[in-house]
């Protein structure tokens, strides 16, 4: 898997358990694209799919971000700490249209809209689970 260095996007990212369930994050999950598993260094991403889309719709919040599917790569950089994780696409998320407007910021820039669900693993590798969410640059 290789990281690149290209621009895709920035915003805000927060993190998910893998699959359906509800409470402490299981090895195994599933998540839209069947293999997302929270112990990996997975992501979410709002326009995986049409299908995915229509259920995240980042549009409603000024967001028309590219179509990039299962499998994808992703380098994800903390934009305070500049720690960086490569994740690799594998679920449908987050509801971008649910958290519009909403900001995480850091030396005075803010970065608005949950554009990227990060498994417990890739989020730990650039800041701590307690914070919740982090503002962050996306690159390919």
């Amino acid at each position: 898997m290789a990281c690149g260095s290209t621009s895709l996007w920035a915003g805000e990212t927060s993190w998910f358990c893998c699959g359906n369930a509800w409470g402490p994050c299981a090895s195994t999950g599933g998540g839209a694209c069947g293999n997302c598993r929270s112990g990996a260094n997975h992501g979410a991403w709002p326009n995986a799919s049409q299908a995915c889309w229509d259920i995240t719709r980042p549009d409603l919040c000024g967001e028309n971000i590219p179509r990039r599917g299962c499998g994808s790569v992703m380098n994800v950089r903390h934009q305070c700490s500049g720690a960086t994780v490569c994740i690799t696409i594998t679920d449908c998320g987050p509801r971008t249209k649910e958290w519009c407007g909403e900001a995480t910021c850091c030396n005075g820039t803010c970065r608005t809209n949950r554009v990227l669900d990060l498994t417990p693993a890739a989020f730990s590798a650039i800041g701590s689970l307690s914070s919740g969410k982090l503002p962050v640059y996306i690159y390919e």
